[in-house]
């Protein structure tokens, strides 16, 4: 049998933005907070970032070469 859903209150992704016809200058204010990152995850953090960047990277640097080759050999011949 599923169990009933319980609402908790948590509020995922607010959707009173100003400009909308629902935004309502009244309604409370919440804390956006900030997540504070140990040294650890903060690490992991940073190699995951590089390691998408240097990816992109290469896969540019790669396609940039491949198209050099291809005009010297076979375009510009």
């Amino acid at each position: 049998m599923k169990t009933p859903f319980v609402d908790d209150g948590r509020v995922v992704a607010p959707m009173n933005v100003e400009g909308m016809p629902w935004y309502n200058k009244a309604a409370p204010q919440r804390d956006q907070g900030s997540a504070q990152l140990d040294k650890r995850q903060f690490r992991y953090a940073l190699l995951g970032a590089m390691g998408a960047a240097l990816t992109v990277a290469g896969v540019l640097s790669a396609a940039i070469v491949l198209f050099v080759i291809f005009s010297t050999k076979v375009w510009l011949r």
